[in-house]
């Protein structure tokens, strides 16, 4: 499931080092462009609203496994056609069927390891996943600037995918009966602790979806870098997010979620404020990476207290974190976009603190609510 998960980061970070590439070979502007971050945010809504109830009827395992095919359609579509309206539609598509990877694995992975392991596998989840990321941005920006260009390093994740199915396509985790996650759905409307959790994992996706779509942009114009060149700046903020997320995993075992969470958004603030300042390549790699760092682990504590919140109901808590995070996904980088329009793209990066401080003090103030009345006695997998 780890590698599942694996190649759904190929995908998304694979796509958001090709969008500066993308824009320039369409000729659209920055907030046309930003459209693609709306289409993947789309994607993930899209996903929220159908994810509980394909679980139900099909089970995780196949609703996985038909993700990464309906991903990968999508992926090979626009790399095959770059026009907009397909790369607008193939964003859309590659991740909602992504998500049903992401969110499905992250409901079984949280059954599978209990309330007390759930936060850390999540975070070591997305630690490998993160990981293989890596590979992606890195050999697209090598592609970009050889003689196959860009369009060669979206194959990554098909044939990442064909590889994994080969291999290990038998194995799974053991799930829960489906009429206990029937039961889990119920148990009457989701509180307020989970609506404000909600409000900060939509405020730090977007955070991250900013630094994924337009951090190559600033990189490019405050270091003077060309466009192909400044893509590598993607891989030193997904080498904080490994980094950060292998270390989050262990602490996770350790300390509460929520103070993991303010820690990091504080981490985030520094690493903005040293990429927003540099003009150095050399510091705007460190500053993506310290970034990186920080907003590691703002996901998978943002969806461990999710799953608190909700008293136990796993399958229902990952649906409505997929549709919240899809729409920081859209809302944050399109603001951005925006307004780098209007102003440029270092002035528009100002959004950035703006998201961690909301979110900082939402989780401070959602601490003194009651928890959730089953919260005391969750659901055994």
């Amino acid at each position: 499931m780890y590698l599942q998960v694996g190649v759904y980061a190929t995908m998304i970070y694979g796509l958001s080092a090709a969008l500066p590439m993308l824009r320039a070979e369409q000729g659209v502007s920055q907030s046309v462009a930003g459209l693609h971050g709306t289409a993947l945010a789309v994607g993930t809504i899209l996903c929220g609203t159908v994810l509980g109830r394909l679980t139900r009827r099909f089970g995780r395992r196949r609703v996985v496994w038909a993700g990464l095919a309906g991903m990968n359609a999508a992926v090979l579509l626009i790399a095959a056609l770059p026009l907009l309206p397909v790369t607008l539609f193939g964003y859309c598509l590659a991740n909602a069927a992504g998500s049903l990877v992401l969110y499905a694995g992250m409901a079984a992975l949280t059954d599978h390891h209990g309330p007390g392991r759930g936060a850390a596998a999540i975070s070591e989840a997305n630690a490998v996943a993160v990981s293989i990321g890596i590979a992606s941005t890195f050999v697209l920006s090598l592609l970009a600037q050889s003689a196959f260009g860009w369009r060669a390093g979206l194959l990554v994740p098909p044939l990442a995918s064909v590889l994994l199915a080969l291999t290990l396509g038998r194995r799974w985790v053991r799930e829960r009966p489906a009429a206990l996650d029937k039961a889990a759905s119920g148990g009457g409307p989701l509180g307020l602790r989970f609506q404000i959790m909600g409000g900060v994992l939509l405020c730090v996706a977007a955070v991250e979806f900013c630094f994924n779509l337009w951090g190559a942009e600033l990189f490019a114009r405050r270091t003077g870098l060309s466009l192909e060149a400044a893509a590598t700046g993607l891989t030193a903020f997904t080498a904080g997010l490994a980094v950060g997320r292998f270390t989050g995993a262990r602490l996770a075992l350790r300390h509460s979620p929520a103070f993991l969470l303010v820690a990091a958004l504080g981490v985030t603030g520094a690493g903005w404020l040293v990429f927003w300042l540099a003009t150095d390549p050399l510091f705007g790699y460190l500053g993506l990476a310290l970034s990186g760092i920080g907003v590691s682990v703002h996901f998978p504590m943002c969806v461990a207290m999710l799953v608190e919140a909700s008293g136990g109901r796993t399958d229902l808590a990952n649906a409505r974190a997929s549709v919240f995070a899809g729409v920081g996904v859209g809302a944050g980088p399109f603001v951005l976009g925006a307004l780098a329009d209007g102003f440029g793209p270092h002035p528009a990066f100002l959004i950035v603190p703006v998201l961690l401080a909301v979110a900082a003090a939402a989780v401070a103030y959602q601490h003194h609510l009651p928890a959730p009345a089953s919260e005391a006695s969750p659901l055994r997998a």
